[in-house]
């Protein structure tokens, strides 16, 4: 299972964008557009949903902090 992690090197801002093109396999611009339009069209509140998912989604591991998931 794929984790969700905030992206470490496609990042404008969070990297909260970055990260869900990373999770769902699309352009992170595609993303950043569609969270403007919404935030817009919602006077806002995808401005604290971004906020909200700067703070509860991790930051991805760096490249020697990946854990290989093997269980004893």
């Amino acid at each position: 299972m794929k984790r969700l992690y905030r992206s470490r090197s496609d990042r404008l801002l969070g990297g909260i964008c970055g990260g869900l093109g990373t999770h769902f396999d699309t352009d992170p611009n595609l993303i950043r557009i569609i969270w403007i339009v919404l935030s817009l069209l919602s006077i806002g509140i995808g401005v604290i949903a971004y906020i909200a998912a700067w703070i509860i989604i991790p930051e991805e591991p760096e490249a020697g902090d990946i854990v290989t998931g093997i269980q004893d």
